[in-house]
């Protein structure tokens, strides 16, 4: 019996344990084949927590599906976090983190699913590397044509491995890592210590809580296998983006803002401005192809001209790069001459 004991604290130790976090909510096209994807792991030391966005008080079929696979599926540690109301995926997040309690998190979102080592490999580079995080490579599966596409959302790193925070945030800065939360394994205790948690009320709350979590990231790992399969179909964010989503892009901008006030070093304060400056960009152009609405792109850019930008000093500075200098000055002539310079940018 001690024996016994004794092995299986090595296997633990060898193997820890991965929470695997999954919001439920209108996902009844999609939730068993997600939970499919888990349950076929190579890597088995696995907790599946799944977080019920108050769907019971819809005509969603996504709870009753769970408990037919619960009950198939005896052998598998799950557990059901339940909201009595509708508190969104911000608070979701925050929930799969404090009721996880492996030594990795992993965020897989309903519609989606993983290759079947995709916990393998991530745990695997993890005891290589004693990263805070490893990203792995995406897959896109378009249901509409049928079609898929490698690596969608892109790492551009010039290295696998990061043990500097200012290079970290460099590389993120001009747009190096996918800022998703899902496809990527984070130390659990690195996230809880440093208390960051996602944003309530954001639409677009990946994008707010990735960069929080990178102001403080130590270490960061890469691997090049294909881990996560994003499927694009109707009822995908990317394809139904309204004035409610860029509303809270603008609101994340403030907060980008406020770190930038709130920083003393000066090479990250330099880094967060380079980076409002081109999420300012990459704002105005998924806006445009959105929705296409001049006085409204007009509007914002007016919006953006007061938060932090480029100063004169700037201009002669080496530390940013030539195309962050003309898009901010792109951003900061007159809101109505910059929107019609924006149309033709974009349609160029």
């Amino acid at each position: 019996m001690y024996i016994f004991a004794l092995q299986k604290i090595k296997i633990l130790f060898m193997n820890p344990l991965v929470s695997i976090s999954i919001p439920i909510f209108k996902c009844e096209k999609f939730i068993i084949r997600c939970l499919e994807s888990v349950k076929n792991q190579t890597y088995k030391n696995i907790e599946i927590i799944l977080v019920n966005d108050c769907t019971m008080g819809t005509m969603d079929n996504s709870m009753n599906l769970i408990r037919e696979f619960i009950e198939l599926n005896q052998d598998l540690n799950i557990k059901i976090i339940e909201h009595l109301e509708n508190s969104g995926l911000s608070v979701v997040r925050n929930n799969g983190i404090k009721a996880s309690t492996g030594k990795y998190i992993f965020f897989l979102d309903s519609d989606d699913e993983i290759t079947p080592d995709c916990i393998q490999l991530l745990v695997e580079n993890a005891k290589k590397t004693n990263a805070q995080i490893i990203i792995g490579q995406n897959r896109w599966i378009n249901t509409f044509n049928n079609t898929t596409k490698d690596f969608g959302f892109p790492t551009i790193a010039d290295k696998k491995y990061y043990d500097n925070n200012l290079e970290i945030f460099s590389v993120y800065s001009k747009g190096g890592f996918p800022s998703s939360s899902w496809n990527k394994l984070f130390k659990r205790d690195f996230i809880t210590t440093n208390q960051i948690y996602f944003v309530p009320g954001l639409f677009a709350q990946d994008e707010l809580w990735f960069f929080h979590l990178l102001l403080q990231t130590k270490t960061l790992s890469i691997i090049e296998d294909i881990t996560y399969l994003y499927y694009l179909h109707g009822e995908s964010v990317i394809f139904n983006r309204k004035k409610k989503n860029f509303e809270n892009y603008l609101t994340i901008l403030d907060y980008f803002s406020k770190s930038f006030n709130e920083q003393k070093d000066p090479i990250l304060k330099t880094l967060i401005k380079s980076k409002i400056v081109l999420f300012k960009e990459m704002v105005l152009v998924m806006q445009w192809k959105a929705l296409k609405d001049e006085e409204y792109l007009k509007t914002n850019i007016s919006r953006m001209q007061k938060l932090i930008k480029l100063n004169f000093l700037d201009y002669f500075s080496p530390k940013f790069s030539l195309d962050v200098k003309k898009k901010n000055i792109f951003h900061n002539i007159p809101a109505a001459f910059a929107t019609k310079l924006f149309i033709w940018r974009f349609n160029r």
